[in-house]
């Protein structure tokens, strides 16, 4: 009975961690006030997002970077995107990100499932 339950727990949580790409679509909506995506994606209040996915912080030539995020040496992978949405200021230190980041695991889980999809 203690393996089952461990089992299901496990299998639980690994079903929590793959993410949901239409929730995500749907919370990328609040992000969408800053960052653009699609193939015609440009920068606005925020850099754009299309292929953020293992692309160098601060690459993109359409935004003004913060110098902590020049100075950064980041490459956006799914673990260092995840820990950004959930602190970005503990991430970059001297981001000029305006945002206090997501506390809800479910919720970056849906945000990287979405962000795969932006190729």
């Amino acid at each position: 009975m203690r393996r089952f339950l461990l089992l299901a727990l496990l299998a639980a949580g690994h079903a929590t961690a793959a993410g949901d790409v239409k929730n995500g679509a749907f919370l990328f909506q609040r992000c969408a006030s800053c960052h653009a995506v699609g193939p015609y994606a440009r920068a606005g209040f925020g850099p754009q997002l299309q292929n953020i996915i293992g692309r160098k912080a601060a690459s993109t030539t359409d935004y003004k970077y913060s110098e902590a995020m020049k100075k950064s040496g980041l490459v956006w992978d799914e673990k260092t995107l995840a820990a950004f949405m959930r602190a970005p200021h503990d991430v970059v230190p001297g981001t000029s990100m305006r945002f206090w980041g997501i506390k809800d695991e479910q919720q970056v889980a849906d945000l990287l499932s979405y962000m795969r999809t932006l190729k």
